[in-house]
């Protein structure tokens, strides 16, 4: 268990004290007897006298008792449902995926489970780290490369991370056309949407015509530079 899901457990254990605390305080005590010589009356709208209840006059309301207890579960539950999903979700899809391949079977250790793991728990850079390593051990995907850029861009909010390592990832090997193409169209967006540079997202548009006419790589990027009024 990583340091930051032990800060969590723990914090979840004091509020679910602290919860078990407020429901004892405001549950319903019960009442002393009482002595009808010396119950209190009041008057209701419709004229009626009824008993003066000492306890909800002086304390909080039975309705304002409710609304903390429920409160403070929606609070823990709250809690709980973000430590499923940043703690426990992405061990019980790895297993799941290894109970595909039976229960006697050796499986191979997914290199990419700790990359997901420590990206659901919000560490990026630990993430970062990881796929850097699957790139080195896997040159032919893509996919580590993607990623890395992904979580700059999107998670970091750096384009200019992002676009640094698409262009180191198209620059380590020669690609195939669908995975050099897949590399040039991403680097053509995030300069238009991202750095604004209209001009650098046409060059490279323009790259993939050249470099793969008569394919649906080289349409696809005429039709995008058509819209962007560049042809």
């Amino acid at each position: 268990m990583t340091r930051k899901a032990i800060i969590n457990l723990c914090v979840f254990i004091a509020l679910a004290r602290l919860t078990a605390i407020i429901w004892q305080q405001t549950a319903e005590k019960p009442k002393p007897p009482v002595d009808p010589d010396k119950v209190e009356y009041k008057e209701t709208l419709m004229g009626e006298l009824v008993p003066v209840d000492q306890a909800e006059e002086e304390g909080l309301g039975g309705a304002g008792q409710v609304l903390i207890r429920g409160i403070m579960f929606l609070v823990l539950g709250l809690y709980a449902a973000a430590m499923f999903i940043g703690f426990v979700l992405p061990n019980l899809v790895t297993r799941a995926t290894r109970e595909m391949y039976g229960s006697g079977a050796e499986v191979e250790d997914d290199p990419l489970h700790d990359a997901r793991s420590m990206y659901a728990q919000g560490d990026y850079e630990g993430a970062i780290a990881i796929y850097r390593e699957v790139a080195k051990e896997t040159p032919d995907d893509r996919f580590p490369w993607v990623e890395i850029a992904k979580i700059q861009n999107d998670n970091l909010e750096n384009p200019d991370a992002a676009i640094a390592t698409l262009k180191e990832g198209l620059e380590s090997k020669e690609w195939s056309v669908n995975n050099a193409a897949f590399f040039l169209f991403r680097l053509a967006e995030l300069y238009e949407k991202q750095k604004g540079d209209l001009m650098t997202a046409v060059q490279l548009l323009q790259q993939v015509v050249e470099l793969f006419p008569e394919t649906r790589h080289s349409a696809n990027a005429i039709h995008r530079l058509r819209e962007l009024g560049a042809m």
